[in-house]
């Protein structure tokens, strides 16, 4: 039988309310929103819809605390993200469970992202010591000039649906190791896996009010644009007022294959690139381009408004003159938000899906001729996150990889991301690094101390 959350080994990690000041919290009016399973349609639970008035209370919260969080040492803070992580891996099941039934994607790759989404309290366990500043010659004989790394403040922080813990992670754990306080709000539609990891947060010792989870669906509008324009918050999506910020915007990856490449390997690379997480990845192949020597040889969603869009990018390919070979329709069999995993050979420059992420399993093959044409192909592109190269030419590799316009380059692998990795692109993707020795970054502030020397 299917599982559900009355599978939970830990109930408590079910939770139904919102994180303020380190008390679970409904909204201040009775305003709800329901989460669905997106694989059945069934609601897994209610929840309360909180507004700009929950999220001012949060803010002040994360404000007030950062007074004191601030000067905790960087190794209690690594202690305490160690600790979380281990949490976090000691229940994996339960946490893959809640991620599975509200996100859709199957359980083996929820169990993943979990690992995933853990390696990033590790990595910012152990880069939390490294936050150190310099010293600097300086001209002037009587003065010596040195350098400190200060956390900026209160950080807020807006995840998507499609990794609802990774994303989490790998942003509060860099703000937390740095020493900033923090304010979480997740995707509407998949808020159970943050708040299941707040639950743990607060088991591993993090004090009250360093975390704080604010919950929305239908009034995203309303507490982002509280978050944005709070004069508390230092680092957070966008606002009128000056704030240090790390936007991550989706792309557009190209997935060039080119005619020296192993066809075997650069298939399944191509299998792991374009169908992992049903296409729902920021850095999901989008466009795949394959020279014209080899290009004969190859050959459930989250929500509903993912199959509508899928669907539009298909009939759009085939008004044009794309031939679908496989798929190219929902599962009209199935209750859920599922369509068929689609090929479509011979896409033209100008199709929707030259310009939009598809988010969905449905890939699209232009063929190319030479080099210099799959390169300005690939930067045809207002976005540019992630890209891949399939060559067996270790001077081509460097030459395309060089030349692509994107933050991320893989060169004969299906993924990109690692904690270990900086995480980030260019153009309208965006700017900042998450993950990495860079990920931290965003979350310091550099100050420069020049003292007087008596000779």
């Amino acid at each position: 039988m299917p599982k559900t959350l009355a599978n939970l080994r830990r109930k408590d990690l079910l939770q139904t309310k919102g994180l303020i000041d380190g008390k679970w919290t409904n909204a201040s009016s009775t305003d709800t929103f329901d989460i669905l399973d997106p694989a059945s349609l069934d609601t897994l639970a209610t929840l309360p819809e909180m507004n700009a008035q929950d999220t001012h209370q949060a803010i002040e919260a994360a404000h007030k605390t950062f007074a004191s969080f601030r000067k905790t040492s960087a190794r209690q803070r690594a202690r305490w993200l160690h600790r979380w992580n281990d949490l976090v891996l000691e229940n994996i099941d339960d946490l893959a469970l809640i991620l599975s039934l509200e996100n859709g994607k199957p359980l083996p790759e929820a169990r993943g992202e979990v690992i995933y989404g853990a390696s990033f309290l590790e990595w910012f366990a152990a880069e939390a010591g490294r936050t150190h500043g310099e010293t600097v010659p300086a001209a002037n004989q009587s003065q010596r000039i040195l350098t400190i790394k200060q956390p900026v403040g209160v950080a807020a922080m807006l995840t998507p649906w499609n990794f609802p813990i990774a994303m989490i992670t790998r942003k509060a754990g860099a703000a937390l190791a740095a020493g900033c306080t923090t304010v979480w709000k997740p995707a509407g539609e998949t808020p159970l896996s943050g708040l299941a990891l707040a639950v743990l947060a607060q088991e591993a010792g993090f004090p009250e009010g360093a975390i704080n989870v604010v919950l929305a669906l239908n009034k995203v509008a309303e507490v982002g644009q509280g978050i944005c324009e709070n004069p508390l918050l230092l680092a957070q999506q966008c606002s009128p007022t000056l704030k240090k910020l790390s936007l991550e915007l989706g792309g557009n990856s190209p997935f060039i294959v080119f005619d020296d490449a192993q066809i075997d390997h650069a298939v399944d690379a191509l299998v792991m690139a374009k169908f992992r997480n049903s296409g729902q990845t920021c850095v999901t192949a989008n466009r795949i381009f394959v020279q014209k020597g080899i290009y004969d040889r190859i050959g459930p969603l989250t929500h509903e408004r993912a199959v509508d869009k899928a669907m539009e990018h298909i009939e759009d390919a085939k008004r044009q003159g794309a031939q679908v070979m496989l798929g190219g329709a929902p599962c009209s069999e199935l209750k859920g938000y599922f369509i068929q995993p689609t090929l479509i050979h011979d896409m033209k420059p100008g199709m929707i899906t030259t310009r939009e992420e598809v988010f969905a399993p449905v890939l699209g093959m232009f063929p190319f001729e030479t080099e210099e044409e799959a390169i300005a192909l690939a930067n045809n592109s207002d976005v540019g996150l992630g890209s891949f190269i399939m060559t067996e030419n270790m001077s081509r590799c460097f030459r395309v990889a060089e030349a692509l316009e994107v933050g991320m380059v893989g060169v004969n692998v299906g993924m990109l991301s690692a904690c270990e990795s900086p995480f980030g692109g260019v153009k309208e993707s965006g700017y900042g690094r998450e993950g990495g020795t860079q990920g931290i970054e965003d979350y310091l502030a550099v100050k420069s101390i020049l003292l007087g020397v008596n000779h």
